[in-house]
């Protein structure tokens, strides 16, 4: 068992903001949609059946936040989970609300 986390109080707000970002669910469709794969917008866009300039907004917020990282490639920027803290979380909630899925329909 870890022994109690001691972080500083800015660090608190920043972890606190991180939440708030992921708490909204477009937002943590796009964090998901990058998890696996980079992404750029228009596919994105076309997978979550919103428009571009949204997704665009949302990334500036998650990029800000440093949840996503952006990729330039050529033309077309992509946009990907590279930190593996955030990675490894995002996974195991994943994990989590699915297996607990599996339960409620097996008990079912």
């Amino acid at each position: 068992m870890r022994g109690r986390i001691r972080i500083g109080d800015d660090q608190v707000v920043e972890l606190a903001e991180m939440f708030r970002l992921m708490s909204d669910p477009t937002r943590l469709k796009i964090i998901l949609a990058c998890l696996d794969a980079a992404a750029a917008v228009g596919e994105m866009a076309e997978r979550l059946g919103i428009s571009a300039s949204l997704v665009s907004h949302h990334l500036r917020l998650l990029r800000a936040a440093r949840l996503l990282q952006a990729d330039r490639r050529g033309r077309q920027v992509f946009y990907a989970v590279q930190d593996e803290h955030v990675r490894s979380m995002l996974s195991d909630m994943v994990d989590h609300v699915a297996e607990v899925d599996a339960e409620a329909e097996a008990a079912g």
